[in-house]
C-alpha cells in the first residue's frame, strides 16, 4: 500500500526519469472504469506534461526538491576526483544512465563529476557527451529550482566554477 504524498499544485517535484517539473493541477480521470486522481506535472523545458496517479507517485520515485544540505553535498561531490572504473564503456554507460534516472541528486552529481572534461583532456565520445549533458541538465535544473536566487544559467555557472577549480586529472 502506498501512502499518498503531500504534493500540491505549484509545487516543484523531481520525477526520476524526467527531472524537475511543476505540479500544475490534480485532476480526476476515469480509466478503464476506475476513477483515478492524477498529478498533472509540467516540464516546461521539455514541453511535456505527465500525469501520475497520486497513489503511485512515491512508488515511481517522485519526490520533493532536495533540501539545501543535499544540494551542498552534491556540490561537494563535484569537487571530488573523478572515479572512472576500468569496466567496458557499455557497462559504465548503463551505470551512469541508472544514476541519472534514479533522481538522486548526489548520484547525478557523481556522473557529472566523472564525465566532466577539462579543455586539455581527451575528447569525449558522443555517448559520453550525451550522458554528461543529461546529468548536467538534471543537476542544474534542480539547483535552480532549490535556490531561488539562481536561474538555470546561474546554476550552470556555479557547477562550472566548481568543476573548473578541481585539480586536473591529467596532471
Amino acid at each position: 500500500m502506498s501512502k499518498k504524498p503531500e504534493f500540491r499544485p505549484n509545487d516543484f517535484v523531481v520525477y526520476p526519469a524526467h527531472g524537475v517539473g511543476q505540479i500544475v493541477n490534480i485532476e480526476k480521470q476515469e480509466v478503464a472504469g476506475l476513477e483515478l486522481e492524477l498529478f498533472v506535472i509540467n516540464f516546461v523545458k521539455d514541453k511535456m506534461t505527465l500525469r501520475v496517479p497520486t497513489n503511485k507517485a512515491t512508488d515511481v520515485g517522485m519526490r520533493s526538491l532536495s533540501s539545501p544540505d543535499v544540494v551542498e553535498k552534491a556540490m561537494t561531490t563535484l569537487k571530488g576526483k573523478a572515479r572512472v572504473k576500468r569496466a567496458m564503456w557499455s557497462r559504465r554507460a548503463q551505470e551512469y544512465e541508472a544514476k541519472i534516472n534514479s533522481g538522486d541528486l548526489i548520484a547525478i552529481a557523481e556522473v557529472v563529476r566523472d564525465l566532466h572534461r577539462n579543455d586539455e583532456q581527451r575528447e569525449q565520445s558522443y555517448s559520453e557527451r550525451q550522458l554528461y549533458e543529461a546529468a548536467l541538465d538534471r543537476l542544474t535544473r534542480e539547483l535552480a529550482a532549490v535556490n531561488k536566487d539562481l536561474d538555470e544559467d546561474g546554476a550552470l555557472k556555479a557547477v562550472d566554477e566548481v568543476l573548473s577549480a578541481r585539480p586536473s586529472a591529467a596532471a
